[in-house]
């Protein structure tokens, strides 16, 4: 079944042209000038739908009609549209994520016909393959004993994704991610459902699950001669359970392992909480030697009171920023600030989200000290990480 490509933009002319290439494109075109008139005619989607939206419109704005979609059951995926600059589309990308809307692209005026042609026919549908439609995904499906079960049977994994050290491009680091092998759905990534968990009152049984199965990875990892960094994700709830540093520390011990190879990752958002007692928590797990990274910066709130209070060792600078920062100046900017003030406070600076070539030079050439992404490597299971460390080739 082809595609629906919706197009809103009260210029006329350009609707018509645009709905031209969608057609070559092999796909369904179905144009509007006015917003009112979209959504009088437009009441339900189709999966795997398309909106190209124009942002400056008389009537009804853009960022009108991305508020009124995200009210909507399955909305479009979205191509913004603008002849402003590039911080307007940059802040209506942000906005339109923040509704939990999905953005396909964000394209400045006049567009490109053979790049928009490109893009769409990446949606075109492949007749010659037949796919079974998994099912949905539904996250209140899962209680709190569906978590412990999953435990518990071991439908719970570890993937690893390999950091590398920018300068000297050895392995450096070994984020663990978690997954669950769920027999419906197939491979989840857990941090889709970990809100929901942690609504449950399931998160710190799974941290500790996180926890204990990256430890005894990481023992067996040095026993093979592997001495990376093995790093771990906390939640809000994390932060603030005291026994966590005592616990950490004890297991750390039990399976002889040094504590600065062991490090954890708290969001930004996380200690926005009960700042007292994460600061509690977080100076005793460094005073017993494990290392504390920042994750996502940027994107949380009060960063740098953030910085100043928490005793971090690493600062994880967002990928949507490294991703970016090609062809977005204000993204390159961030990241290159990011690096300098991570430097200043004597932290590492991890940069995510390195997908390309060009990103690892720009990050060499700023001096950052570790890359995280797809042009490194995607996350692993923890027995396909020996064969990539001896196979890999010097970046």
């Amino acid at each position: 079944m082809a595609v629906t490509v919706y197009l809103l933009d009260d210029e006329e002319a350009l609707v018509e042209l645009h709905s031209e290439v969608v057609k070559m494109s092999g796909l369904i075109a179905r144009a509007f000038t006015r917003a009112s008139q979209f959504f009088e005619q437009i009441t339900h989607f189709e999966s795997g739908s398309i909106l190209m939206l124009d942002l400056q419109m008389p009537e009804m704005d853009g960022i009108e009609v991305m508020r009124r979609l995200a009210t909507m059951h399955n909305p479009p995926e979205l191509i913004l549209i603008s002849g402003h600059d590039i911080g307007v589309l940059n802040s209506a990308e942000k906005l339109c994520r923040a509704h939990g809307l999905k953005v396909l692209a964000s394209l400045s005026k006049p567009l490109s016909l053979d790049y928009l042609s490109q893009l769409l026919k990446q949606h075109r549908p492949d007749d010659s393959t037949q796919k079974q439609p998994r099912p949905t995904l539904d996250e209140n499906e899962f209680d709190a004993e569906g978590f412990r079960r999953a435990i518990s049977q071991n439908e719970m994994l570890l993937y690893y994704q390999p950091q590398i050290d920018i300068a000297t491009g050895e392995m450096s680091g070994l984020e663990a991610l978690a997954r669950w092998q769920h027999p419906e759905y197939g491979l989840i990534n857990l941090e889709t459902v970990i809100p929901h968990a942690e609504k449950l009152g399931v998160m710190g049984e799974l941290t500790e699950w996180v926890i204990d199965t990256a430890v005894k990875q990481e023992q067996q990892w040095q026993q093979e001669g592997y001495q990376a960094c093995v790093s771990v994700n906390i939640s809000a709830s994390d932060i603030t359970s005291l026994s966590l540093p005592e616990k950490i520390a004890t297991l750390l011990e039990d399976n002889r392992l040094d504590p600065t190879r062991f490090k954890l990752e708290v969001t930004e958002s996380a200690l926005m909480g009960e700042l007292v007692t994460s600061l509690d928590i977080l100076t005793r797990l460094r005073l017993k030697g494990i290392g504390l990274s920042i994750d996502d910066f940027g994107t949380g709130y009060s960063s740098l009171s953030q910085l100043h209070k928490v005793p971090f060792t690493e600062l994880k600078i967002d990928r949507s920023f490294v991703s970016n920062m090609t062809e977005d100046a204000e993204a390159l900017a961030i990241v290159k600030t990011c690096i300098m003030l991570g430097h200043e406070l004597k932290m590492r600076v991890v940069a995510e989200g390195v997908e390309k070539k060009v990103h690892f030079s720009l990050l060499q050439q700023m001096g950052c000290d570790i890359a995280q992404g797809y042009f490194i490597a995607k996350p692993m299971p923890a027995e396909s990480v020996s064969h990539w460390v001896n196979s890999r080739q010097q970046l």
